[in-house]
């Protein structure tokens, strides 16, 4: 088995999805949010994941922008939080969110050796491109690859066949990363090998198929990648 691709999910695995709310709450004037802003970012999430879910069940598809918006709306107001201006700054700071401070070196690594290294993701290409561009990640990443050109969201089969369409591999030579144990799962059992980062300690989830790996953060990756060469 040789890997000749690694594929990042980009929210949660590559860039801190908490980081906006974080940020945000350490600034001036958001004083109300600085207690809170723990919850905020778990309540945006657990939104932000479940409506890509049902749109996905449903068919009723809209961009990842669209959903983010829709699941800040929901935590607002969960934690009775109605300044619009802080709901526009949250906005502005989810295009800016910081990577996990290992990804420059281990995307760096992954060059070394040859690897492909893409993103694999539910976002839309213009809000992966301001992503990317702010964690200053160009030059390491080969592209982002994003669900918008097929329509439907994760774990939708059609979605990991981007990988193998863009790359012309096999799924036994592609690594595929990712933070959500229901993406792990997903793309495992589509065939790919598959790392879990799990970088909060949560049990596997009871979908029929585990990871071949389970990673605390992303540094081992390029050792992943060449030992399975």
């Amino acid at each position: 088995m040789t890997i000749t691709t690694c594929i990042f999910d980009a929210y949660g695995t590559l860039f801190d999805v908490t980081a906006a709310a974080r940020e945000a709450a350490s600034e001036p004037g958001n004083e109300a949010l600085s207690e809170i802003w723990p919850k905020l970012a778990a309540d945006w999430r657990a939104k932000q994941l479940q409506y890509t879910w049902l749109r996905a069940i449903t068919g009723e598809h809209t961009d990842f922008w669209t959903v983010t918006q829709n699941g800040l709306d929901w935590a607002l107001e969960a934690s009775g939080l109605t300044d619009p201006t802080l709901r526009e700054r949250l906005l502005q700071l989810y295009w800016q969110l910081s990577a996990y401070p290992e990804v420059p070196a281990m995307l760096a690594a992954l060059k070394e050796v040859g690897v492909n290294a893409a993103i694999l993701s539910n976002g839309s290409p213009d809000m992966l491109q301001g992503a990317v561009t702010s964690a200053q990640l160009d030059d390491l990443l080969d592209e982002s690859l994003s669900v918008e050109s097929v329509g439907i969201f994760k774990p939708a089969d059609v979605v990991y066949q981007l990988v193998l369409d863009r790359y012309g591999c096999t799924v036994d030579q592609v690594l595929f990363v990712s933070s959500n144990g229901w993406d792990a799962a997903a793309a495992r059992g589509f065939g790919f090998n598959v790392a879990w980062v799990n970088r909060a300690g949560d049990p596997i989830d009871r979908l029929g198929h585990g990871p071949d790996h389970i990673l605390t953060d992303l540094t081992s990756i390029p050792a992943l990648a060449k030992g399975q060469s």
